[in-house]
């Protein structure tokens, strides 16, 4: 019996919050009050309030006061209502948009979108005013992306805001906006951004495809939009750009890519990809060519020492120790005499310490997360060395190989090649440096197989595009690079139309 009356309980609880049908406006106010209220049923911010004008009619002003502008609504919608306008027909309030509703459910989704919605006695419409005013924070300086002399600006959680700082840096009729609903529960708006006469139409049609076939309860934020829509979920590697900066996103819109910008989420997606454009930062085209291109060298190389620095040592101590100077190898003998394990358990210790340590300093606050990164690496290397469970030597060849992670500029990449150095360092302990070579044949097997959004993600060098390593391995000055990336299959190829400095002096 007690479970009976449960189940009965649930089920006017579902009636009061879910509706089965339609509802249509009603010429009164109460059945329209009526209807809303099992709607909002529980909603304690649901407000309405029931006024009359100053030509005597009745009116009914609903809305949900924590993401509403209360004082917008008092001062353009309240007061011209009840002391200015002589009918309700004369009423024009220029600062806001507004649209009619014959249905309560679109009056719903509006209350549900910050908006306001207004009846009146005797009317069968009810007419919405964008009114949004939820909290949202100030713009400052990406803290994942820094840069030294780019704009020290970034993205926010409004999608609105983040479209008028793109279109600050792009005022062009050719930059497009497309709107899209993604979500059953809760519809979040997502929003592509493209130059019209550069980009491919067809990539632009297939990534609209993916958006609206995504049917899932609710999208938090873009890295699970991510997940939906690129080409290879399970590899290591990411195939869109997640970025926070928004002349990142300008440059890439440049080169003839799309942009995805997700209301509630502070990052923008950029597609389609390669995985030599993850090497590219906003600070190569602020300083000289020159200086430039030695940075992204040192990228590169940072990213194979990533991978392999600890695989290699691994080898060259089991298998290949002739390959080392005698000098050296009787230095790390010497470390490695009281290390009763053999180098894999050594380097996968030692690897795994510097992980922990490194994900507790993300995740406590800043201060503290700083103190304990730089202090808990030194006590735990240090401890570790003095009671013999790791040599110097590994702690040296440790240091190292996360410096070469840090220098990698996109978080995605870098957090990927931390992964694969450990299936290397398995395979090194088994097969030495054969085995170092076939894991790299593997990996680079897999990046040449991908595609991003039909484009190969190996590009420039698989297929070789000689024309676009201007910009992979080095930077070229800036009149150099004439052309947009082929990889981006872009229609409009040329971004300008002299590849001269200018007058030589």
């Amino acid at each position: 019996m007690r479970m009976f009356s449960r189940w009965l309980k649930k089920k006017e609880q579902v009636k009061h919050s879910t509706p089965h049908e339609e509802h249509i406006i009603h010429n009164e106010l109460a059945k329209n009050l009526d209807q809303l209220k099992q709607l909002f049923y529980y909603a304690p911010d649901f407000q309405f309030k029931e006024i009359t004008t100053k030509s005597g009619d009745k009116a009914l002003l609903v809305y949900l006061e924590h993401i509403v502008d209360k004082v917008a609504i008092n001062e353009h919608i309240l007061k011209p209502l009840m002391y200015a306008v002589e009918s309700i027909d004369e009423m024009h309030i220029p600062i806001f948009k507004t649209e009619n509703a014959l249905q309560i459910e679109e009056v719903e989704k509006s209350l549900y979108a910050g908006k306001s919605v207004l009846f009146v006695e005797g009317k069968t419409f009810a007419t919405i005013f964008d009114t949004q005013g939820w909290p949202q924070r100030a713009i400052k300086e990406p803290q994942t992306e820094s840069t030294l002399k780019g704009a020290h600006q970034g993205f926010v959680e409004t999608a609105g805001q983040n479209i008028a700082i793109v279109r600050r840096y792009l005022p062009h009729r050719e930059l497009t906006v497309k709107s899209y609903e993604v979500g059953l529960r809760g519809k979040t708006k997502v929003f592509m951004l493209f130059l019209k006469d550069v980009v491919n139409p067809e990539i632009v049609a297939e990534m609209e495809d993916r958006i609206q076939q995504v049917k899932t309860d609710a999208i938090i934020n873009a890295g699970q939009l991510v997940e939906y829509i690129e080409d290879h979920p399970n590899s290591l590697f990411p195939q869109l750009l997640q970025t926070e900066r928004p002349d990142a996103l300008v440059a890439n819109l440049l080169q003839g890519r799309f942009a995805i910008i997700v209301d509630l989420s502070p990052y923008a997606i950029v597609g389609p990809m390669t995985l030599t454009s993850f090497f590219q930062s906003v600070d190569d085209y602020s300083t000289r060519w020159v200086i430039a291109s030695f940075a992204r060298l040192l990228r590169f190389f940072a990213f194979f020492i990533t991978i392999t620095l600890p695989s290699f040592y691994i080898a060259a101590i089991t298998f290949h120790y002739e390959i080392l100077p005698l000098d050296l190898l009787i230095s790390i003998g010497v470390s490695r005499e009281k290390v009763p394990f053999p180098p894999i358990i050594e380097a996968i210790v030692m690897e795994i310490s510097l992980e922990m340590i490194r994900e507790a300093g993300v995740r406590l606050p800043a201060p503290i997360g700083q103190t304990i990164g730089v202090v808990g690496g030194i006590v735990i290397g240090q401890a570790a060395v003095q009671a013999g469970v790791v040599s110097n030597i590994m702690v040296i060849v440790v240091a190292i190989t996360a410096i070469s992670s840090f220098i990698i500029p996109n978080l995605d990449v870098s957090l990927g090649a931390r992964l694969i150095r450990f299936p290397m360092m398995l395979i090194a302990t088994i097969y030495g440096l054969v085995g170092i070579a076939v894991g790299l044949m593997i990996v680079f097997a897999n990046i040449i197989n991908m595609e991003s959004l039909g484009e190969p993600y190996g590009s420039p060098f698989s297929p070789i595009k000689f024309i676009d390593w201007k910009d992979t391995w080095v930077r070229f000055p800036l009149w150099k690079m004439d052309q947009r990336p082929t990889s981006t299959n872009s229609v409009q190829t040329m971004r300008q139309r002299t590849s001269r400095k200018g007058r030589d002096r």
